[in-house]
């Protein structure tokens, strides 16, 4: 056979294989830590040094609202690999918890998986991993918190500070959630807390598959000394892999938001939400660590399964210690 290119195989481009991503051989680890989480590849990190990817849309034309929405904030090149990395190297939890009304309690079943990384403004994590208190940097007692908060891993760092950078806030906490399927989802609710002050900034992205977000006016009080707000309507986005949705100003206290069960395209693909929050008292810190992290088992991308499976600590894994224990980080 010939080694001669034919004509059509001259005029061809040539086919343009993707880089594989190295893994970094450093790690985030702590006492909090069940194993190690390695940091960004240095290709991940380097493409978000041009975040934001795209200028961002101001959508505050209805009473009340006041959001930037990014299409996208993270460069497109590295969407699809930042989803990867995170999905498959986090620990995750299906939280369950009882609410009480009255007399009546209710088990809800998380229907997602969540975990949570950071610590309320009263404390802070020195540099070997240990919990310091903000205003005397001692030592924070052992029974400060019920939870074991645990600091963000670099991964999550990186990408908290540059977000900082175009939100002109700063976050110590960080909440993910991974959505396995248009089965998973979360309620209408807001995020009001008055641990979190008044008017907090949450900083929103989306990983992965599409996903409705909606949202909703809450009702608004009757007043007979005030004139009636024009109405507002709800509202609809579709948010896609790599978006980022700040939420600001007015916007908890007013508007409740949700991502509803979803049917059709991309109901059966994961997506991952990651939002940067800053808790300002320790009610913060037991609240967020209670219904993301909770009292139940760990969870883990399985990639042979496509699937998030149990996870149990083997021989020479790391196991968690009490609050404060030593930090060890590459």
């Amino acid at each position: 056979m010939s080694n001669k290119r034919t004509l059509d195989g001259f005029f061809k481009p040539a086919e343009s294989k993707r880089p594989k991503i190295e893994a970094s051989q450093e790690v985030s680890s702590h006492a909090s830590y069940p194993y190690p989480i390695p940091h960004l590849p240095c290709s991940i990190t380097d493409a978000l040094g041009f975040a934001p990817a795209a200028e961002a849309k101001a959508i505050n034309d209805q009473p009340d609202l006041d959001l930037l929405h990014f299409q996208p904030y993270i460069p497109k090149d590295v969407q699809a690999d930042l989803f990867k990395f995170l999905r498959r190297e986090f620990f995750f939890y299906r939280v369950q918890y009882t609410i009480k009304r009255g007399s009546i309690q209710t088990q809800i079943n998380t229907p997602r998986y969540t975990t949570v990384f950071g610590v309320d403004e009263t404390s802070y994590f020195g540099v070997d991993g240990s919990l310091l208190e903000s205003k005397t940097k001692q030592p924070v007692p052992k029974d400060r918190y019920k939870c074991m908060p645990r600091p963000l891993p670099q991964c999550l760092d990186v990408l908290r500070k540059i977000t900082e950078g175009t939100a002109g806030e700063t976050f110590n906490f960080c909440l993910v959630n991974y959505y396995a399927n248009g089965n998973d989802s979360i309620s209408y609710h807001s995020d009001d807390e008055r641990f979190l002050g008044p008017n907090p900034a949450i900083a929103s992205f989306s990983l992965g598959a599409k996903r409705d977000f909606l949202m909703k006016h809450k009702p608004a009080p009757m007043s007979m000394s005030e004139p009636a707000k024009p109405e507002a309507k709800p509202l609809k986005l579709l948010l896609a892999s790599g978006d980022m949705i700040l939420m600001r100003g007015t916007t908890q206290t007013n508007w409740l938001h949700s991502i509803p069960k979803r049917k059709g395209a991309d109901s059966g693909a994961g997506r991952i939400n990651i939002t940067f929050r800053k808790a300002l008292v320790r009610g913060g810190t037991e609240n967020y660590y209670q219904y993301n992290v909770g009292s139940g088992g760990i969870f883990r991308w399985d990639n042979k399964k496509q699937e998030m499976v149990s996870w149990k600590a083997t021989e020479g894994s790391p196991t968690p210690g009490p609050p404060g224990t030593v930090s060890l980080t590459a």
